[in-house]
């Protein structure tokens, strides 16, 4: 036969599921803006076309033009450590999964160590 639970032992039950919780840790500042200490290198403004993300199936697309963009960036700056931007991956997804931009303007830019930060271009 099952157990019967008594208030006491409720009581023991959430007092330890709210012990194993762990605390969110602070990021030091050096690890929160990790851009804004690294010397960049090279900055350019590409419009990259995501066309080729209207030949997959419409629940894919949107991230297929993630893929394309991340692609284009590495075959242009020859790199393969991108950080995509949240600001660009909004962009992409504004729309929602089935229907992103056709192209869209960003800026890339390289820092000494090789990593790529692509963001988005700002219009003037």
């Amino acid at each position: 036969m099952p157990e019967k639970k008594t208030p006491e032992k409720k009581a023991s039950k959430e007092k330890a599921s709210k012990e194993k919780i762990p605390e969110e840790k602070e990021r030091a500042p050096e690890e929160r803006a990790p851009s804004a200490e690294k010397k960049i290198v090279e900055e350019r403004v590409y419009t990259v076309p995501l066309k080729a993300a209207r030949y997959v199936p419409p629940k894919r697309r949107a991230s297929k033009a993630v893929r394309i963009l991340r692609k284009f960036i590495g075959r242009h700056l020859k790199v393969e450590n991108i950080i995509i931007l949240p600001e660009v991956n909004e962009k992409i997804w504004e729309r929602g999964i089935e229907k992103p931009p056709r192209k869209i303007r960003v800026k890339a830019s390289k820092d000494e160590e090789g990593v790529v930060e692509v963001a988005l271009a700002v219009e003037e």
